[in-house]
């Protein structure tokens, strides 16, 4: 029987199936599961947007299936693929070509598994719990009740506080403004009825 995680979700890697090249990971909920198992194409679930992901369907890069397995746990799933293109929203072939690690970069980043930019995605999960669960107190649901005009305006006060803390601050305060201006940033999105995924995609193109 397959396990999923207490959030319904199981994580899945998706493997070339011609070369052995591991191109991204990512999950699936038992719907997303199904459908790929079922083919033509892969499917996840976006934590994100919470909601089904149908791999390529933005970009054409979709994944053919090839075969699906579980490990000995049933815990997590290996997709074997055909890539239509590049895996990775970046471009590149695949979500693992962004370079090695170094015992330097394990030593400053691996103390803390919600390091990196991974942590966006976390924190918009959070920003749509409490826009769906309202819990009192939270300043998010304050946020999110006082109107776009608001959240927006917020937007632009932290922004200047970006401003000047980067000319006349400590590296520590124009950090901690930076991660201000960037929550506030996703509040806006999700009050506005964005897809976060198109920033990443308005991203990826301006990379190269």
């Amino acid at each position: 029987m397959i396990q999923f995680n207490d959030r319904g979700l199981i994580p899945a890697i998706v493997q070339d199936a011609e070369t052995g090249r591991v191109l991204m990971h990512a999950y699936m909920n038992s719907e997303a599961l199904q459908r790929t198992i079922a083919g033509p194409d892969v499917w996840f679930y976006s934590r994100s947007r919470r909601e089904l992901w149908h791999k390529g369907e933005t970009s054409g890069n979709f994944l053919k299936v090839v075969e699906v397995q579980r490990d000995c746990d049933s815990d997590a799933v290996l997709v074997k693929a055909s890539p239509m293109g590049p895996a990775c929203h970046t471009g590149l072939g695949s979500c693992f070509d962004s370079g090695s690690l170094t015992p330097d970069t394990v030593q400053t980043e691996g103390n803390n598994e919600n390091f990196g930019p991974g942590v966006l995605a976390d924190i918009l999960d959070v920003i749509r719990q409490r826009a769906d669960d309202r819990p009192a107190g939270s300043y998010t649901v304050e946020l999110l009740e006082s109107g776009i005009q608001r959240v927006a305006q917020k937007v632009g006060e932290e922004a200047t506080e970006v401003v000047i803390a980067s000319l006349s601050q400590t590296p520590d305060d124009l950090a901690n403004e930076m991660a201000d201006m960037l929550y506030h940033s996703m509040v806006l999105l999700i009050a506005a009825g964005v897809s976060p995924d198109s920033v990443w995609k308005v991203l990826a193109e301006r990379r190269h």
